[in-house]
């Protein structure tokens, strides 16, 4: 049997975003020797969605927050290596869906035969197959072009199927890597009260600084310190509700219908990729998409949300997906 094609797939960016390639990776492993390269969190993730992905772990320097452009303070030296344990790889491809000229610049350093991805600013000089941007604009869709292009059809984000939940538990993750992207921790709190006065069973997950804040309001609150904390507590769960973020992309595609609260994204573009995922959304702005910054003291397109609103399509969502309770 001949050796498989060595395939490098490029995702430098955060959790959400490399949950999203699941299923291109899932895909490619079949056909091909699947290397991915992206922050080391990809690691944690790799035996509970891709096992058969190996990973180059690599925080790059203009994937920070802030400070991206600060020449003086980039890791040259670690950055300068595995760039050669890149080259000295030998892929026989590689590819990225994102319309990043940094990624495709990346691409090109590798050496790689064949180069493909979705160019802008001139990074077709980059690619040896530029790519046509796909529509509808959801960024799943990108991933589902290149695997059209590399002989492998995924299934549209309709049309993924994830075994029925049997868990009658309903997971609030209250956090997000970027404060303008958080609800409100009092109205997550209330959605609680009210879930459970349902007699919901709820449990509430957050990140570690908004520990103290529950604790001071009474809840026995889960703080996941590891990827793997996080998947055994998702797995306990039949429905998620929580902001805009990677544990809400996980939980679908651990196959858990999802809830989330959106501010300064279009769900259109960046909805957790599950057939039943469902959400609500912020105020308009002229700004959107913002991503992870916002240019008033508070993200008022998420704000705008009220409790009352939230629990209108939040109730409606869970009649429909939770198993009735015995108690009613």
């Amino acid at each position: 049997m001949e050796p498989k094609s060595k395939l490098l797939v490029i995702e430098l960016w955060a959790l959400g975003d490399l949950v999203l390639a699941t299923q291109f990776l899932t895909a490619a492993t079949k056909t091909y020797d699947v290397t991915l390269l992206a922050k080391p969190i990809a690691r944690e993730l790799q035996p509970h969605l891709w096992p058969g992905v190996q990973v180059i772990p690599f925080t790059f320097p203009w994937t920070a927050f802030t400070r991206k452009y600060a020449l003086f303070a980039w890791p040259w030296r670690p950055l300068a290596s595995v760039i050669r344990q890149l080259r000295q790889s030998h892929f026989d491809l590689t590819v990225s869906a994102r319309w990043d000229p940094r990624d495709h610049f990346l691409m090109a350093l590798t050496r790689a035969k064949k180069r493909l991805g979705f160019p802008r600013l001139a990074s077709s000089l980059f690619l040896t197959q530029p790519l046509p941007q796909p529509s509808p604009e959801h960024r799943y869709e990108h991933w589902r072009r290149l695997g059209e292009t590399l002989g492998f059809n995924l299934p549209s984000k309709d049309q993924i199927i994830f075994p029925p939940r049997n868990s009658r538990l309903i997971l609030i993750h209250a956090g997000a890597a970027q404060s303008a992207r958080i609800w409100p921790l009092d109205r997550f709190h209330s959605m609680a009260r009210r879930l459970r006065q349902e007699n919901h069973l709820v449990k509430i997950a957050c990140n570690p600084d908004q520990r103290q804040w529950w604790l001071d309001h009474a809840e026995d609150v889960i703080t996941p310190g590891t990827i793997s904390e996080l998947v055994v507590l998702i797995k306990t769960a039949g429905l998620f509700i929580g902001n805009d973020s990677g544990p809400g992309h996980l939980a679908a595609a651990m196959g858990l219908p999802t809830f989330t609260l959106f501010g300064n994204q279009f769900p259109a573009a960046f909805a957790p990729l599950h057939p039943q995922a469902e959400w609500i959304e912020g105020a308009p702005c002229p700004y959107k998409p913002c991503y992870d910054s916002c240019r008033f003291p508070t993200p008022e397109c998420l704000y705008h949300i009220t409790e009352q609103d939230a629990w209108l399509k939040l109730s409606s969502f869970i009649s429909r997906h939770l198993p009735a309770s015995p108690d009613k």
